[in-house]
């Protein structure tokens, strides 16, 4: 439900999400399971500059996830991710939200990069609009936080005028992006 303050809030039986204890970052993987269930309410909100470390952790995660283990390379990938996010919150090219606990953890995340764009067919707006970055904590997935951000993620580009919202999905995400009502598209990559 969306209050008049930004804050959305999500409620779920979250039988992981007690273990999220003191601190914001979490290893992704774990040794042993939560024991004990909860109720908790999730508050998701608009990101700022403030949650940039939040920001990065999960773009770093996600791609550790994804099978890249390179340090060095991952590294890089997080300065140039600090160089864009930084630049990006600022000027609005990039609107991100994130779910957080009662406690005040952020428990995930996920953004629309807006870019300009020439005109296209179907689509009026000089721009265009990519979700990306979307992860969550494993342990406070399968409570449908990742469905809540896309849900609200796609209600902000449908407010704003698009007519269209595209994305990159891994493996893990397709699930969930396609019963979003997401399909493949023609979209080809060459590796220079």
């Amino acid at each position: 439900m969306f209050t008049s303050a930004g804050i959305y809030h999500f409620s779920g039986n979250s039988a992981s999400l007690i273990s999220l204890a003191a601190g914001h970052f979490v290893p992704t993987s774990h040794s042993k399971p939560p024991t004990t269930l909860e109720t908790m309410e999730i508050n998701i909100r608009r990101a700022n500059l403030v949650d940039l470390k939040h920001i990065l952790h999960h773009r770093r995660a996600m791609f550790e996830e994804m099978g890249f283990r390179d340090p060095a390379m991952l590294g890089q990938v997080e300065k140039s991710s600090r160089e864009y996010f930084s630049e990006a919150l600022r000027t609005g090219a990039y609107k991100a939200w994130v779910a957080e606990a009662p406690n005040g953890r952020i428990v995930a995340g996920g953004g629309i990069v807006i870019a300009d764009w020439p005109g296209f067919p179907g689509e009026h707006l000089a721009k265009r609009a990519w979700i990306l970055n979307m992860y969550t904590e494993p342990e406070a997935r399968r409570h449908g936080v990742a469905k809540q951000i896309l849900e609200i993620m796609i209600d902000w580009c449908r407010s704003e005028g698009f007519s269209a919202v595209s994305l990159h999905a891994s493996s893990a995400g397709r699930p969930l992006y396609e019963a979003a009502g997401f399909q493949s598209t023609n979209e080809m990559r060459l590796a220079l």
